[in-house]
């Protein structure tokens, strides 16, 4: 009997980007932090076997990428920030199953001390 392959998925949580992203011209000039979760679902049998980097995603590579690119975007919405992000997710890893919680940490609206956040996910998660 063939053994089944170790699908599973790869989470990072709480990544930190500071962006020029909101409705409020104030929020794209001044900029604001944002919080990140994005998971991968990959088949993580040759990883798991041999455990070799090559074999799996190297998530540094997307911390270090969309740190970069959040600094230089500017937009009106998180909608539009989140679909740029999974475009940057798969120009690394390809049209890999993924998810993405992007939350914008300190939304301007009076009264209001949580987030605001939006899910996206791509490829059939």
């Amino acid at each position: 009997m063939k053994r089944p392959l170790n699908e599973g998925v790869i989470h990072v949580s709480q990544l930190k980007l500071w962006s020029h992203v909101g409705v409020l011209e104030e929020e794209r000039i001044n900029g604001q932090w944002f919080s990140l979760d994005f998971s991968l679902r990959l088949n993580l049998d040759a990883t798991a076997k041999s455990d070799n980097l090559e074999f799996s995603a190297d998530y540094s590579l997307a911390i270090k990428a969309l740190q970069s690119f959040a600094f230089e975007f500017y937009c009106l919405t998180i909608e539009h920030f989140s679909e740029q992000i999974l475009l940057n997710l798969e120009a690394l890893y390809g049209p890999v199953p993924m998810f993405i919680r992007l939350s914008k940490c300190s939304p301007p609206v009076a009264g209001f001390n949580g987030s605001v956040s939006v899910d996206m996910k791509r490829n059939g998660f």
